[in-house]
């Protein structure tokens, strides 16, 4: 059984999630979600995405198998963000200091799990 490595959730807790070996290409594919991340944790690749940016970043990225659920996911979105959390990384994000931390915490706190694994 794979387990789940990053997770993609909206305002509303709709979630995609994916396993290690599909997170991997996605950071691989889209440079890490870097042109459309708003706010992240240096430590881990828990990070708020822009919706809108996050739908460009996937249209013009080499297909992926899952991009059609993260498009859905970032199309259908109630904000303007999605958020990331990192599956695989037993991080407490003590050194993401920007304001999008709170609103990423918020967004995640009751869909998600705490990490399963440290890395």
């Amino acid at each position: 059984m794979t387990r789940d490595a990053l997770a993609f959730v909206d305002d509303d807790g709709t979630r995609v999630l994916l396993d290690r070996e599909e997170a991997m290409s996605l950071w691989t594919l889209t440079d890490a979600l870097e042109a459309a991340t708003v706010s992240a944790c240096p430590a881990c690749r828990a990070r708020v995405v822009a919706s809108v940016a996050l739908v460009d970043l996937l249209e013009a990225a080499p297909p992926h198998p899952r991009a059609g659920e993260l498009l859905e996911l970032a199309d259908e979105a109630p904000t303007l963000h999605v958020y990331v959390s990192d599956l695989d990384t037993a991080c407490q994000h003590r050194t993401w200091r920007d304001p999008g931390y709170a609103e990423w915490r918020e967004a995640v706190a009751d869909t998600l799990e705490e990490p399963r694994r440290p890395r």
